[in-house]
């Protein structure tokens, strides 16, 4: 079943031929549509590998794949709009740290999931690379027990050889 343009209300970068990148940080770019299958848990994952942003010190570029999973509720996030977020980090200067905590507290503003997960693969620098991860499960529901036990789990096997 196609979604009606009642369901698509709010969609606006998603076939918008005149796309404006903006390269400033600026969490109003997040767009959501509705989830029609709010009933069903299942998770959605995005991976993108050309996250940037700046070093709040040295203003020295970042670079990451991030890796962002969610089991969404009511709302669920559009993906381009999520490109377009992710692209205003470009001269954001922020810690790797700060970095997936404020994407993660951005999408759980936008549309108040059950889970989300956000895990960034920064490239090393000064022959050190960072990966922090953070996670959130909805306080009092079952949602918040896997969120712990995957942070405490997390990364127990981390890779040995990768592409870095």
């Amino acid at each position: 079943m196609s979604r009606t343009k009642e369901e698509l209300q709010g969609v606006t970068s998603l076939g918008n031929q005149h796309t404006a990148y903006t390269f400033d940080y600026d969490p109003s770019l997040l767009e959501t549509f509705i989830n029609k299958h709010p009933g069903r848990d299942y998770f959605v994952k995005f991976n993108c590998p050309e996250f940037t942003s700046l070093c709040p010190k040295t203003g020295q570029p970042d670079y990451a794949t991030l890796y962002i999973s969610y089991v969404p509720d009511q709302r669920m996030v559009e993906s381009k709009s999520l490109k377009l977020y992710l692209f205003s980090f470009r001269n954001h200067g922020d810690f790797h740290e700060d970095c997936v905590n404020i994407i993660m507290d951005d999408l759980i503003h936008a549309m108040d999931p059950k889970y989300i997960e956000v895990w960034g693969k920064f490239l090393p620098r000064g022959g050190i690379s960072i990966d922090p991860y953070c996670n959130y499960g909805r306080a009092g529901t079952p949602w918040e027990q896997v969120a712990w036990q995957r942070l405490s789990q997390h990364d127990l096997y981390p890779e040995t050889i990768d592409n870095r």
